[in-house]
């Protein structure tokens, strides 16, 4: 597990966006890190999609109505939206602030669309971009879910192509080959950025003062 002081002793969180094409294994790189590493929270995002059978809600998602989520709209209450298939998807500001506020670090996992949102909102989140180690390896991942037709699958590597031609506005590259490898670069990551000189400044006043004293 990574090392991690208790929230409370830390300055605020850092804001991490993650995207990667469908099929590169970004969901399940996430999960693990987060397992590991107990100052990470994944946004929950809000949805005007219906709730499935399994579903929690304000655990896989905060479900609300059009007309909510319209509201949010004109609050301005999001840091980043999209339509797909004529449901809502946004990640609530608010939401994310209060954890970043209590010394959280936040992940979103979101495109690259929504990602580009973001930077405008909040330029210092961290971009990381997870890749698979081939096209032959995207493919057979994609066909391995047994789920989708040829077509589908035509659909979704032409997609991922389009996604991964955005690679070059992340911060970070990660090549999901080896599992495991792949979810220590991420801990890696995350760990460098609570170290960077920016961030410790504002959290090691009294340290850093204390030792550059006469």
């Amino acid at each position: 597990m990574t090392p991690a002081e208790p929230p409370g002793n830390r300055h605020s969180g850092a804001l991490f966006v993650v995207s990667a094409p469908s099929g590169a294994g970004k969901t399940s790189l996430v999960r693990s890190a987060v397992e590991q590493d107990p100052l990470l929270r994944v946004s929950v995002s809000h949805t005007t999609r219906p709730r499935r059978s399994l579903e929690v809600d304000g655990e896989n998602y905060h479900f609300v109505d059009t007309a909510t989520f319209e509201a949010m709209l004109e609050e301005t209450a999001f840091l980043e939206h999209a339509r797909v298939f004529g449901n809502y998807y946004g990640t609530s500001g608010r939401w994310v602030d209060t954890q970043l506020s209590a010394g959280l670090d936040v992940i979103l996992e979101i495109d690259w669309q929504g990602a580009q949102q973001v930077r405008r909102l909040r330029p210092e989140a961290c971009g990381i971009f997870v890749l698979p180690p081939s096209a032959t390896t995207l493919e057979q991942r994609l066909r391995n879910r047994g789920q989708d037709d040829e077509t589908v699958i035509a659909r979704r590597l032409a997609a991922a192509r389009e996604e991964m031609s955005h690679y070059g506005e992340f911060d970070y590259l990660v090549i999901n080959d080896v599992f495991d490898v792949a979810v220590h670069d991420l801990l890696a990551i995350f760990r460098s950025q609570r170290l960077r000189t920016d961030r410790e400044d504002a959290g090691r006043t009294g340290l850093l003062q204390a030792l550059l004293a006469d």
